[in-house]
């Protein structure tokens, strides 16, 4: 995995609001823009097509709303979100552009988020300015099935997200309840660590889903356990194993049985030992190496050797791995390495084959490489 730039903890937060097409995306943003609670926040657009629409449905069309056309985020238009988010930024600075604390991109329909994450977590330009706080991912009850059944790409918006809001069950046929229920369960094995809700038809603007402050990886104060749900998940299992071992509870689904051959699997990985930097870039570059693009979303928290009572956190997506922070204490009594690995088109026995034989690799190499360096040390203290 590439390593990428430090940061700093005066960031922007930067909510990511992705789903297909029809999903609802526009009408969630432009109901929560009239309250006074986002008067400071900066909506930017990802329009697909000659000629953009969304855009003219805000409620605001003055400088608050900003348009990217003509592509999507995943591609041609990275460089022009990265450009005008510095824009915004020095426009801040300077007093050209009235003060924002919030920034609220919506993609285009079509586009995978995980270069949109990478962006944040590897362009200079960005770094120290901004940082996702919350990736939230809209479902269109009435269409999903097929959606995720004919483009990828809607399975990969749901399995980045850390929130998904289901949308549009009032237009269900049968029972609503029965339909959000399948919706759940698909949408719990694409995400497992995503807290998932449903949109009221006509209930009251979402706003605290477009200002979350998420999760701060560059503030030693942060709470990470909501960011680590997925880990939770799987120590409330009661799963225990030995020092380099991982696991990962299966909950069979047969509501999900169709997705397998495109679907996404994740693994924890619980280390009661402390790791060294060495074991644990050695770890990283062994399963970026051997899963290559389908590697989705790396994230945790890792106790190093060397380094007590203070936890490493490391986030990725996909092959870019941002450099490790420290928060300055551990949230609980529980100080193991815990690290979440969430891939696609693997089978859940493989990635987990995969993980831990990496992981007893990385600690015998290191072990080994140790041995070698006082092994030469002692011989040349003795032929001095």
């Amino acid at each position: 995995m590439t390593l990428a730039r430090n940061s700093a903890p005066s960031r922007i937060p930067v909510t990511l609001v992705t789903g297909f097409l029809g999903s609802g995306k526009t009408t969630l943003i432009n109901a929560a823009l009239r309250a006074p609670e986002l008067a400071r926040t900066v909506v930017i657009v990802n329009e697909f097509g000659e000629v953009g629409l969304d855009h003219s449905l805000f409620a605001s069309s003055n400088d608050t709303v900003v348009v990217l056309e003509n592509g999507c985020l995943c591609c041609t238009v990275r460089g022009e979100l990265v450009a005008t988010l510095v824009d915004l930024h020095r426009r801040r600075q300077s007093g050209s552009l009235p003060p924002f604390d919030n920034v609220v991109i919506e993609t285009s329909g079509l586009a995978e988020p995980g270069p949109v994450l990478q962006a944040f977590l590897s362009e200079p330009n960005l770094d120290g300015l901004y940082r996702i706080a919350s990736v939230l991912t809209l479902v269109d009850a009435v269409n999903f099935a097929d959606t995720i059944s004919e483009h990828d790409e809607a399975i990969r918006q749901v399995a980045f997200a850390d929130r998904v809001l289901i949308s549009k069950l009032d237009l269900v046929q049968g029972d609503p309840q029965i339909a959000e229920d399948g919706l759940r369960s698909v949408i719990a094995k694409l995400a497992p660590a995503a807290k998932i809700e449903r949109q009221e038809a006509g209930g009251p603007p979402r706003v605290e889903l477009l200002k979350s402050p998420g999760f701060d990886a560059a503030d030693p104060e942060a709470d990470p356990l909501p960011w680590l749900a997925l880990a939770a998940h799987e120590q409330h299992q009661g799963h225990n194993h030995g020092p380099h071992e991982g696991h990962h509870h299966d909950h069979h689904d047969h509501h999900a049985d169709h997705l397998r051959e495109r679907g996404i699997e994740s693994f924890v990985l619980i280390r009661t030992e402390p790791m060294s930097r060495e074991e644990l870039q050695f770890l990283l570059a062994g399963i970026n190496q051997n899963l290559g693009p389908g590697l989705l979303r790396v994230k945790g928290l890792v106790n190093i050797a060397g380094e007590p009572g203070k936890p490493a956190v490391i986030q990725g997506a996909q092959h870019i791995l941002h450099t490790m922070t420290w928060l300055d204490r551990w949230p609980d009594a529980d100080q193991r390495t815990r690290i979440i690995f969430i891939a696609q088109g693997t089978t859940r026995a493989e990635l987990k084959d995969i993980i831990e034989m990496l992981d007893r690799m990385s600690a015998r190499t290191y072990k080994a490489r140790e041995r070698g360096r006082i092994a030469r040390e002692q011989a040349a203290k003795n032929t001095g």
